[in-house]
């Protein structure tokens, strides 16, 4: 990605799925900032089989997580999304980048520092488009 954005080609940086209790959001966008013009944060989303089969690999290798897992994914709480959202955006204001939700325009000029963009509610954001 740095080569890419080195030679002048727009870049982003894709987080996802972002596992809750597992991926390190702020290390991933501090080491992806000097070189990409977004970030996009995506929350992990079970759906179908997948769902079993993430939730079965998290019981056997993060057994700690499992509640938390159930919590959001078995109980639907978005808690966790909704904190990390707060802390991220917090975390971005300190290192003097802007954070969106769900807009990816590409306004701003090359060399300006990159847009922090969540997708987490994206879900939400389709189901609202089809009204």
């Amino acid at each position: 990605m740095k080569a890419f954005h080195d030679a002048g080609i727009r870049t982003t940086c894709f987080v996802s799925p972002i596992f809750p209790g597992i991926t390190d959001g702020k290390a991933i966008i501090g080491r992806a900032k000097g070189q990409c013009n977004l970030i996009w944060l995506e929350n992990l989303n079970l759906r179908g089989s997948y769902k079993a089969a993430i939730l079965d690999y998290i019981r056997e290798r993060y057994p700690q997580l499992v509640p938390l897992y159930q919590e959001i994914y078995q109980k639907g709480n978005r808690t966790y999304w909704e904190l990390l959202d707060r802390e991220l955006k917090r975390y971005a204001a300190e290192i003097g980048l802007d954070y969106v939700t769900s807009d990816d325009s590409m306004k701003r000029p090359f060399d300006a520092p990159p847009v922090i963009v969540n997708y987490f509610y994206h879900e939400q954001i389709k189901k609202s488009a089809r009204r």
